[in-house]
């Protein structure tokens, strides 16, 4: 059966998954970006970049497989990028990674405003949900045909679909870098440890990979 899952959502040392002040400059927010320092080391990463070399140990293997199996995905709306409220002057913004997207596949984004559909280069289209988070899993889950679908940030909006109960399975990265203040994953949120177990726990030399399951 088809899962909703995350996948590769590193968090800060005190458990943040963005800085504050996020912006264009900043899509993590200030100093936020330190963060992805494991990811941006991999020859996966490296590679999707156009550069060569790259770390090929833990942390590869799990950049590596991180879409494996998924057939569409579903991303909030400050992951799309930094603007705010209606679209109006900013609907020629297109997303932070240009014309050709990572996700290669269709992905929804849950919002409060009405945007039409955006078909991008290598199989990515942006598909804009108005109706809730719940319509936008129905609708991801008839996309992927039979694949999982990936859930991706912000903390936000992983919190409503923890919230509802539809996470499947969590992989997050745990790295040494603090921020001291931001976007908490977890906050106001006391039910995970009934709700999910650790099904895995490996360290590398930069981070931690933890996989957490639902509780059967």
């Amino acid at each position: 059966m088809p899962k909703l899952v995350v996948r590769c959502f590193t968090l800060s040392l005190d458990g943040f998954s963005a800085a504050l002040d996020q912006s264009l400059e900043n899509p993590f927010g200030t100093n936020g970006i330190q963060i992805m320092d494991w990811a941006f080391a991999t020859k996966t990463f490296r590679t999707m970049f156009g550069q060569d070399g790259g770390s090929t140990g833990t942390d590869d293997r799990f950049a590596a497989t991180a879409d494996v199996g998924i057939g569409a995905n579903i991303i909030g709306r400050n992951m799309f990028g930094p603007v705010r409220g209606p679209w109006r002057e900013n609907e020629d913004w297109k997303g932070w990674w240009g014309p050709n997207p990572p996700y290669h596949t269709p992905v929804f984004v849950p919002t409060h405003f009405a945007r039409p559909s955006i078909p991008m280069e290598g199989g990515t289209t942006f598909h804009f949900v108005t109706e809730g988070i719940e319509v936008a899993l129905e609708r991801a889950f008839e996309a992927a045909k039979g694949l999982d679908v990936r859930l991706g940030g912000g903390s936000n909006l992983v919190r409503q679909y923890l919230r509802a109960g539809m996470v499947d399975e969590l992989h997050l990265v745990l790295t040494n870098k603090l921020l001291g203040a931001g976007e908490r994953l977890f906050e106001g949120m006391d039910s995970i440890s009934k709700l999910y177990e650790c099904a895995e726990y490996t360290p590398s030399e930069t981070v931690t990979h933890v996989r957490l399951c639902r509780r059967s």
